[in-house]
């Protein structure tokens, strides 16, 4: 899952980040209300930390304007200590949940990994199909029959995104923002790196699948193989 995190203390979103990382989420950072919207817009974030006190947009207008657009995205607000209106406001307004500042790490962690849980009993997917082969989405695992293969972590994202996909062409630009992040310094040769990396695992599992590659737009499979 990739999350956006919207702070504009860029110490404490740098800190978040780190810990995000190292528990194998994906993230990005916002530093001002105007740039997390429009980043919270695309679609590409599974959940979002957001700070009530930014510059540009506040934290309630932020996240008024993403219900009303009828995003439904898990929001976690980080609040001020004791600041009980804050948080009232905040619930009301369409967050989720909140933590108040300081927090430890294992709070927001556990916060994170609970809300996950209830949003995936209302979107209870958690296996992904294309021709033979599955892609666990808890496990990580790329299976065909009782063969199955480990995925890594930016393998997973490439290979969710052309499970969902399908025959639909996903172009290389779209990978790089979901899978590395909007500041990334990754290029395309990144993304075809791990294509191939995806293609050896689906070979070995021996499933009857074949990413294929679109000259100058993108990748998405197909149901056989070349050889």
């Amino acid at each position: 899952m990739r999350i956006l995190i919207v702070e504009d203390e860029l110490k404490l979103a740098e800190a978040l980040s780190q810990i995000l990382t190292k528990n194998r989420y994906g993230c990005d950072i916002a530093t001002d209300g105007e740039t997390g919207l429009d980043m919270a817009m695309s679609g590409i974030y599974g959940m979002i930390l957001l700070d009530i006190m930014l510059p540009k947009m506040n934290g309630m207008d932020l996240l008024r304007r993403l219900r009303s657009s009828g995003i439904t995205i898990p929001v976690i607000l980080l609040t001020a200590k004791d600041d009980l209106s804050d948080k009232v406001n905040g619930l009301d307004a369409g967050a989720d949940d909140y933590v108040t500042k300081p927090f430890q790490s294992e709070e927001l962690l556990a916060r994170i990994r609970a809300l996950s849980r209830r949003n995936a009993e209302l979107i209870p997917e958690t296996v992904l199909s294309f021709s033979d082969a599955t892609l666990n989405l808890a496990t990580y695992e790329l299976c065909c029959g009782d063969r199955g293969i480990r995925l890594g972590l930016k393998e997973m994202g490439i290979a969710e995104m052309l499970m969902r996909s399908g025959k639909r062409i996903v172009p290389k630009e779209e990978i790089l923002v979901k899978v590395w992040g909007y500041d990334t310094d990754a290029e395309y040769n990144n993304v075809e790196v791990y294509i191939s990396l995806l293609r050896k695992k689906l070979k070995h599992i021996h499933a009857n699948v074949s990413i294929c590659t679109v000259r100058g737009v993108g990748y998405n499979l197909y149901p056989g193989t070349f050889e």
